[in-house]
């Protein structure tokens, strides 16, 4: 008899739902990523498909996949759960803090213990695709043959670069056999281990982008590996790219008090993990390769430490809290030199400003 709040509307809230750990954009109801108690992981993709004047719902893809770890058991229950979202009510609204007449649909990736499943959306069609070999990747571009023909827009996903992209997640997931090869392949610049940036999208043909680009600036926020033959470990950076982070574990039934309430906005505030991080991750793509070499070590070291031997959530936290303070110093008194293009050092110095983020000083 009641409803529950999504981003902007309200769907009837259901008898019982599921604990859930979620990777949330801060100005939204639902998640890109996420976990429940039931050990269903789902990931989403923004995907852009001709289905412009199907887009008369108002949940986002993300609020999509929250309903459904809330209300799923399995992998099967969550595909049933999201379809009868999407007819119910559609999907639509805002998708964009920063750019309110962005619209797009949705994919999903669906797992538990027992198997997975991708499920595409154009409006309020769909398609999915049980999982029957080694590995599966989405991207922002369809992917199941047959819908893909029917609804993709080929113009948007050659922005986006969702086919070399994929390209690369698919191989990587195809050959993992642990989680630190998908740390690694989370981390993929492409060829050459650097990023590289394009004009058009900044450093989105890999899967650790980085933002630049003149008509799309998006980079990585968050990245997520979840370990479904441990009983329901996960390994989340917390923070924007991976490739200056760490992964670190932590569980559902175990929440963290890592962060003060409520959550951090767009502007920058040192008493949040993600904007600690990102004035660190800014510095250190002045010069990525020299960062690489001389820092990236430690990084590996620690990882495969923990991937043999996890240590307690808030312990892994904490260790990773000083690896990085400690990068940062470092990157500081080095004052590395900015190798990257003058017109990209130009849109992130404006975007640095636009959220306040702080010069590279010893003393911040």
């Amino acid at each position: 008899g009641t409803s529950v709040a999504c981003t902007w509307s309200e769907v009837p809230q259901v008898e019982r739902t599921h604990a859930v750990l979620l990777s949330q954009p801060w100005w939204m109801w639902g998640a890109e990523m996420g976990a429940n108690d039931q050990g269903v992981v789902i990931g989403n993709e923004a995907v852009f498909t001709r289905a412009v004047g199907d887009r008369s719902g108002t949940l986002l893809g993300m609020d999509l996949l929250r309903l459904a770890l809330e209300r799923a058991g399995t992998a099967e229950a969550a595909v049933q759960v999201l379809v009868e979202l999407l007819e119910a009510h559609g999907q639509g609204g805002q998708a964009s803090h920063e750019h309110p007449r962005f619209r797009y649909d949705n994919s999903f990736l669906v797992a538990d213990p027992t198997g997975a499943f991708v499920l595409e959306t154009a409006g309020r069609r769909w398609a999915v695709e049980e999982v029957t070999g080694p590995g599966r990747s989405i991207s922002n571009g369809l992917t199941i043959p047959v819908f893909a023909r029917a609804h993709a827009d080929p113009v948007r996903g050659f922005v986006a670069s969702c086919k070399p992209r994929r390209a690369r997640t698919q191989r990587s997931a195809a050959a993992a056999t642990g989680v630190t090869d998908l740390f690694a392949a989370l981390r993929d610049h492409g060829q050459g281990g650097a990023p590289r940036w394009s004009p058009v999208n900044g450093a989105l043909s890999a899967p650790c982008a980085h933002t630049g680009g003149l008509v799309t600036a998006t980079q990585s926020t968050a990245s997520w590996v979840s370990d479904l033959r441990t009983g329901g470990r996960h390994w989340v950076t917390g923070t924007a790219a991976p490739c200056t982070s760490l992964f670190k574990p932590v569980h559902v039934e175990q929440p963290l008090d890592v962060d003060p309430d409520p959550m951090p906005t767009n502007r920058y505030d040192p008493a949040y993990r993600w904007w600690r991080h990102e004035r660190l991750h800014r510095l250190a793509m002045r010069d990525y390769s020299a960062w690489s070499a001389r820092l990236a070590v430690a990084r590996d070291a620690v990882e495969a430490d923990w991937a043999a031997a996890p240590p307690p959530d808030a312990e892994a936290f904490a260790t990773a809290d000083d690896l990085e303070a400690g990068w940062w110093s470092a990157l500081v008194a080095r004052q590395p030199h900015d190798t990257r293009p003058r017109w990209l050092r130009s849109l992130t110095g404006h975007d640095a400003r636009r959220a306040g983020l702080p010069a590279a000083r010893a003393d911040g």
